[in-house]
Formats: structure tokens, C-alpha cells, sequence
């Protein structure tokens, strides 16, 4: 096995990027965070890959930063080594999955909340912790969480610091969907490759840009690119693609132009 910090396999079209520091519930460090950053853009480069994954080795998803980058950033005070945010992951033209198949939290959590969608294992759980450390609403939660579950829902987990799990995390709206433990991946996996092989790659790369673009745009705005993009979908190869599958009642063959 490996001892690399982030493992990397593509399967039937969707990249499966992999946590792996499993005896310490995959905590983030500094290399972590370079080689995550590392396979998120082979996976971004690579037109064969339509879909990405992310989840973590063992029995947790992200137990957070490293004890040892916070017990040197308690002594020296200094930011330095603070692991970069993740707003990078909103902008690839790629469906970016979360796959929680244990704790995330604190950082963990921040980085299943960049991703487009999230799914959990039922042995998930999930925490905020900043309170805990005297620390504040990292990387853009203060933005993200309200968004997803509302302010007081958000303001619960970042106050309290207190652990759920994947049930309440999806009666909140945190996660999507919850999966049994024993077929987690499998179903993930199954549902990832089902938007890598049915829907149009170029339809999911203008839709995310769509709906990230539309959380600070007004109606008006989001309806005006909406014109403009519906315009651009009828003259491209996936369109005719869409039609001619779905008239002649077979596969689809979508190329993403």
C-alpha cells in the first residue's frame, strides 16, 4: 500500500481522489493539502474524466488539520502553514463529489462544504470543532453553511462545536443523500458514473458555473445568462447528441463540445 498522503485512481470516467493518512483519520497537513491540490488538477486536466470524487482511507473522511500543524501554530501564531481554502473546487467545469465515509470535521467538514455534492456513509459524522480551539468560522463556512442548512442551523454547529450524524446531517440539508456503510463507495461510484456516462459533460460544466454564479446575482441577472447560454447549448454537438440518443433509443455518446 501506498504511504503517499492522497491516493489517485480513474475508473469508467470518474477520478477517485483518496484521503490517505487512515491511522489518523486522514488529517490535514501541509502535504496533504499539496497533493490533493496536485490530483484535483490531473483529474481537472484529463478530458477522459468527467466526474470527481473524494473520500478518505479507513475509517474517517477529514478529522481536521493535524494536531502537530496546530500545536505549531499555537507556539508561533504565524499563518503560514495553514492549508489553502478550497474555493478552487467550485470553479473546475467538473461535478466534484464528497464521499464522507467517517468523521469530518473541522477542516474535513470545510472541505466536503466546497464540494458540489455530499454524500454519507451511515457511520458519517460531522463537526464544526473551531469553537473548541478558540478559532473562528474558517474558509468561507461563515459564507457556505448558512447557505445549506440557514443561519441559525449554521450558527448551531458553529457554536456549540457539537458532533452529528449522517442522519441529522441530512435532515438539516448538509448532506444529500445516506448510504448503508457496506456498499458506500459502491453506491457513490455508481451514482457518479451515471452522470459521467448519461448526461452531457458541457451541460454540467455550464449549470455549475450557473448556480454558483447565480448566489450573487439578482433574478434578472441569472435569467439574462440564462438566455444567453440556452442560445450557445443549441448550436453545440451535446444538443444534437441529446436529441439524436434519446430519437433513436440508444446510449448516449455526449463529447462535452
Amino acid at each position: 500500500m501506498s504511504d503517499a498522503p492522497v491516493l489517485y485512481d480513474v475508473d469508467q470516467r470518474v477520478a477517485t481522489i483518496t484521503l490517505h493518512r487512515p491511522e489518523k483519520l486522514n488529517a490535514w497537513t501541509v502535504a496533504m493539502d499539496e497533493a490533493f491540490r496536485e490530483k484535483v488538477a490531473l483529474a481537472e486536466a484529463d478530458p477522459e474524466v468527467r466526474v470527481i470524487v473524494v473520500t478518505g482511507a479507513g475509517r474517517g473522511f477529514c478529522a481536521g488539520a493535524d494536531m502537530s500543524l496546530l500545536e505549531s501554530l499555537a507556539a508561533s501564531g504565524a499563518p503560514e502553514e495553514l492549508p489553502q481554502r478550497f474555493a478552487f473546487l467550485q470553479a473546475i467545469g467538473k461535478p466534484v463529489i464528497a464521499a464522507v465515509n467517517g468523521p469530518a470535521v473541522g477542516l474535513g467538514l470545510i472541505l466536503t462544504l466546497h464540494c458540489d455534492l455530499r454524500f454519507a456513509s451511515q457511520e458519517a459524522r460531522f463537526g464544526t470543532a473551531f469553537a473548541k480551539r478558540g478559532l473562528i468560522a474558517e474558509y468561507g463556512m461563515a459564507w457556505l453553511l448558512p447557505r445549506l442548512i440557514g443561519p441559525a442551523g449554521a450558527l448551531d454547529l458553529l457554536l456549540s462545536a457539537r458532533i452529528l450524524d449522517a442522519g441529522e446531517a441530512q435532515r438539516m440539508g448538509l448532506v444529500n443523500q445516506v448510504f448503508p456503510a457496506p456498499t458506500f463507495l459502491f453506491d457513490v461510484q455508481a451514482y457518479a458514473r451515471q452522470l459521467a456516462t448519461e448526461v452531457s459533460p458541457r451541460s454540467m460544466a455550464v449549470m455549475k458555473r450557473q448556480v454558483y454564479q447565480a448566489l450573487s446575482q439578482s433574478y434578472e441577472e441569472a435569467v439574462a445568462v440564462a438566455e444567453q447560454e440556452m442560445v450557445l447549448s443549441l448550436q453545440s454537438e451535446d444538443f444534437r447528441e441529446g436529441v439524436a440518443h434519446f430519437l433513436e433509443k440508444r446510449s448516449p455518446a455526449f463529447t462535452g463540445r
